[in-house]
């Protein structure tokens, strides 16, 4: 556990260009899709985060062979009967995509598995996944609160029709992995429309998987016989959205982001800055699977925010940064709808007010979110900042860090390896004029 020293009032602003790493979701799902699939899958571009390199890791401990071509990941699939038994408990690491994906994958596999992870994600919620999963057939035992371990013991499942109670992506693709394995069609109905990467990568690879013009009905036929295909993977909009909020806020500035996926279950923080008056020129890129854009980010001065509950899914990864845009803009801006954020690697509305007030930030907490009386400048009150283990909250201070007035530390830092191992470096490629973090 180690400290950082952070850049603060960076006087000539952040200028420069970056591609920015492999998309989080993207890379999860082609390794999971490529293995059921039958033949080689090709990932270009894959995001060699500790949250990606678990799904690798499970993967391989279920038979699959992965192996790298130049800076390309080959996944040869073995089809969506070709898993193998584990030979120990498969360990989650970090992250709960690759758990909550992999519950509804094995789900229907013909063995017993058990999986594990640290122990911040042996704190966060199984059941949501397990409970929707037992209603096609599947065996799932999880610890008794509803956590890590989990116990999967493969059955033949069953199609349904199902609505889920909570608007979560990961919970959805859960489902829908485990609708491949059915023995009839299912069709899952979502309370909000949530980041689809699961839907669009299924159909590449040849799955029969139909959303509803009210982009909240998926329909799904079982038993695909999927192929492998390249998967070329855009630039992380979670990712981009720590710099689109840097060059917003630090005066003077002007970069551009290449390559970065604009899907629109993603763009909410794309959405949220524009409305706020951010000066972001968004060109459109060729595509043939996920939209992706350069986009041309320009310092501005921008008006509050209210978010309310239909906002949430497609911004869920970028409140943290949401906040923190409050917090500079004069005026009273409210977040809400948003509990999910309690259920994440930390509760995360706790921990946004915890820091930001540190920094001298006026902030009160609700059950499900947040209100902010944002103020030009901050009188920090509290040098030494910290992750708490959570990649984006310290990603998040290390942005917050550039509006303020005095030196401050951030604890913990390593943690944005989870999602950005290059975090720090591309940071300091944008403030070549200042003094490295």
């Amino acid at each position: 556990m180690g400290k950082r020293k952070l850049i603060s009032q960076p006087t000539a602003g952040l200028h420069g260009e970056l591609l920015l790493p492999g998309d989080k979701s993207i890379s999860h799902r082609a390794l999971l899709i490529g293995s059921i699939s039958s033949g080689t899958t090709v990932i270009k571009h894959f995001l060699h985060s500790a949250d990606c390199l678990s799904t690798l890791q499970a993967i391989r401990d279920l038979g699959i062979t992965v192996t790298e071509q130049g800076n390309d990941i080959v996944v040869h699939g073995q089809g969506l009967t070709g898993l193998q038994a584990p030979a120990n408990p498969l360990d989650m690491g970090n992250s709960g995509t690759t758990t909550r994906l992999i519950m509804g994958l094995l789900a229907g596999q013909d063995f017993q598995s058990v999986l594990t992870g640290d122990s911040s994600l042996q704190k966060r919620p199984m059941r949501r996944v397990s409970d929707p999963l037992s209603t096609m057939g599947a065996d799932i035992q999880t610890a008794p609160a509803g956590t890590l371990p989990v116990k999967i013991t493969g059955q033949p499942l069953h199609g349904v029709h199902i609505k889920l109670p909570v608007a979560s992506a990961q919970v959805k693709s859960a489902l829908i992995l485990a609708a491949l394995q059915a023995d009839r069609s299912s069709t899952i109905i979502e309370k909000l429309p949530t980041r689809d990467h699961t839907e669009i990568m299924l159909r590449k690879f040849g799955a029969d998987v139909q959303t509803a013009p009210d982009h909240l009905t998926i329909t799904v036929k079982p038993q695909p016989e999927l192929k492998g295909q390249t998967v070329d993977v855009p630039g992380d909009m979670s990712s981009a959205a720590f710099f689109l909020t840097a060059a917003t806020i630090v005066p003077h500035s002007d970069i551009i982001l290449r390559n970065v996926n604009i899907n629109t279950t993603r763009t909410g923080i794309l959405d949220a800055l524009l409305k706020m008056g951010a000066n972001i020129q968004v060109t459109a890129l060729p595509s043939s699977g996920e939209p992706a854009a350069d986009l041309r980010v320009r310092s501005a001065d921008l008006s509050p925010l209210d978010l309310g509950e239909k906002d949430i899914p497609a911004i869920i990864d970028e409140l943290p940064l949401i906040a923190l845009l409050a917090a500079c803009t004069p005026g009273r801006s409210t977040i809400t709808g948003a509990q999910e954020l309690r259920f994440k690697e930390t509760d995360r509305i706790a921990v946004i007010a915890q820091e930001l007030r540190k920094l001298g930030v006026s902030i009160q907490e609700l059950p499900d979110g947040l209100i902010i009386e944002g103020q030009e400048t901050w009188r920090p009150v509290d040098p030494t900042l910290d992750s708490h283990g959570d990649h984006r909250i310290g990603m998040m201070m290390a942005i917050a860090a550039l509006r303020s007035t005095t030196a401050l530390l951030l604890r913990n830092p390593e943690a944005v390896a989870v999602s950005y191992p290059e975090f720090f470096v591309d940071l300091n490629s944008l403030l070549t004029k200042e003094k490295e973090l």
